[in-house]
């Protein structure tokens, strides 16, 4: 659907607003934190940088899963929104021998209903984290 769509029930605008918030690491490349859109928000893989140092949060999958989760909460509620409001996640691994480490903390950050999710196991992550976290959240 296009900014401008022309359909039988009429013109449709949507409206694309960046997410920016300093409780989550700045953006390192030339992307938003999150864009919201509609009634849709869509974060930016989140690494498990701590806001306040810009460094990688530890060396365990457990200290930068916990890092991960809290700053894709940071954005969400930047925009509004709440891990409660998130229909789908997409977890990207270091190894995929931690998704058993990673599927016990993500039951700690979500609820029943749980969103979609779907993990990969990839070659590199940036900044050589252990794991990156995206989501699509439904706006308030």
């Amino acid at each position: 659907m296009s900014r401008n769509n022309q359909n039988k029930v009429g013109v449709i605008f949507l409206s694309k607003q960046e997410i920016a918030t300093d409780k989550a690491p700045a953006a390192i490349g030339p992307y938003s934190q999150g864009i919201k859109i509609d009634n849709l928000i869509f974060t930016s893989g989140q690494l498990p940088i701590d806001p306040a140092t810009g460094e990688i949060a530890g060396g365990s999958i457990e200290e930068q899963a916990k890092q991960a989760f809290e700053n894709l909460k940071a954005v969400l509620e930047a925009s509004g929104a709440s891990l409660g409001d998130v229909i789908k996640t997409t977890v990207f691994l270091d190894n995929l021998g931690d998704f058993g480490t990673v599927n016990e903390i993500y039951g700690s950050y979500f609820s029943k209903p749980y969103p979609a999710r779907s993990c990969y196991e990839v070659a590199k992550l940036p900044k050589g984290a252990l794991i990156e976290v995206e989501a699509v959240a439904e706006a308030k």
